[in-house]
């Protein structure tokens, strides 16, 4: 009797997690489990801010694919997946294609830019690894440069963050701490830099109890931050941002380094493939499966789950992602073994830490508002975690977060 066979496409916080549990909850008889990931390395999403700003090392930021899987019972497969056949039960791969019975469909998300123009082209952004050496080598280069040059341009000096929310606020922690030892190290005169925040919406941090959001704004502010909030970003050039506020005149900023860190969307597949999205995302049941196919799940950023008390989708997090995974490899193992009853997701918010550098956060834990260092050891103790959770202590010995003062 032929076995099923599973496909779990995507390596990130919800495909691994699947794949990791999986092993252990199926037998070497029951299944084949395939994991298909363009990278053989997973990496830390949640880190990405602190390689980009140059205050961890990027290779830091991610580990090999194969320390955490068991390969006796994982075939791991390193390809680009280029579409899902979803009617002949295939992934249409860059080298090639594979079947399944059972898909798992955790690809992760991609930057969101909304149509504004230039900002593919001029603005950095914090999305994989290779974004992240991307941005701060080119930090480093207009720091290094400054001096060099007969006519110093000010302008080298300045970065522009786009965004506010949670990926812009823990780069701009990130960043104030490292532009002391920039200026440093190349000889800048600390009050010749600039770092303006952009947001449109109108607040920082939408959706955070307020208090906090006052302590993150106050803390980044006093560390040389300017906010602009409410304003736009209308366009990007090669060297500035168009901004606008309301009904006011837009306005040029000059700026050597724009940052776009305020939209995040599903994975272009998902609507290439067919599915029904809503900006690549699919509001799949509650057992997570899709709408009309029962052999397909979709969880992480391209799933979209609604929220019931306050009937808005879940913002997609790492947190969410790996419940979901969880979720769906004991699913996959009841359907395997002809189980009909499902068991449905329901998110188990354990709480939310946002970075603000590396002695610093703020965050709701069981409950209670903190702040300061306590918060900032919270967020290592939630990286850890998320270590632990994949690979056991051996990952967070080798990768983990302990530093805490």
């Amino acid at each position: 009797m032929r076995k099923p066979k599973i496909v779990i496409i995507g390596a990130g916080y919800g495909g691994l997690m699947t794949t990791v549990r999986l092993q252990k909850l199926i037998g070497v008889n029951e299944a084949d489990i395939v994991l298909i990931n363009k990278n053989d390395y997973h990496y830390e999403t949640t880190w990405l801010h602190e390689a980009s700003a140059g205050t961890l090392h990027h290779d830091k930021v991610r580990y090999d694919i194969r320390d955490v899987i068991d390969r006796s019972k994982v075939d791991f497969v390193q390809d680009t997946v280029v579409e899902i056949n979803k009617e002949a039960k295939k992934v249409i791969l860059e080298k090639g294609e594979v079947e399944y019975d059972y898909l798992v469909i955790a690809l992760g998300g991609e930057s969101e830019t909304f149509g504004i123009k230039g900002l593919k082209e001029y603005a950095f952004g914090i999305t994989n690894v290779n974004s992240s050496r991307q941005l701060r080598e080119h930090i480093e280069y207009q720091f290094a440069t400054y001096n060099m040059e007969e006519e110093k341009n000010d302008n080298r000096l300045v970065l522009v963050v786009g965004g506010a929310g949670f990926t812009g606020i823990e780069f701009l922690g990130e960043l104030t701490n490292r532009i002391p030892e920039l200026c440093h190290e190349y000889d800048v005169d600390y009050h010749k830099v600039k770092i303006i925040c952009v947001e449109a919406a109108p607040t920082v941090l939408p959706g955070f109890d307020p208090e906090l959001v006052n302590y993150a704004v106050s803390q980044l502010e006093r560390k040389g931050v300017e906010f602009l909030i409410g304003t736009a970003i209308k366009e990007a050039t090669p060297d500035s941002i168009i901004v606008g506020k309301g009904e006011e005149e837009p306005r040029e900023i000059k700026a050597g380094t724009v940052v776009w860190a305020a939209g995040v969307r599903g994975n272009s597949i998902i609507e290439k493939s067919g599915f029904e999205a809503m900006r690549g995302r699919v509001k799949v049941q509650l057992d997570l499966r899709v709408p009309g196919f029962d052999d397909v799940f979709i969880i992480g950023d391209s799933s979209l789950v609604i929220n019931e008390e306050i009937n808005r989708p879940y913002p997609p997090t790492a947190q969410i992602a790996m419940q979901q995974g969880e979720v769906v490899a004991r699913n996959i193992a009841a359907l395997i073994r002809n189980k009909t009853e499902l068991e449905t997701f329901t998110f188990d918010n354990k709480g939310t830490v946002c970075s603000l550098g590396e002695d610093d956060a703020i965050g709701v834990v069981f409950g209670k508002k903190i702040t300061g260092a306590k918060a900032a050891f919270m967020k290592k103790v939630v990286d850890n975690r998320s270590l632990f959770m994949i690979g056991g202590a051996g990952l967070v010995l080798k990768k983990g977060k302990f530093k805490i003062f």
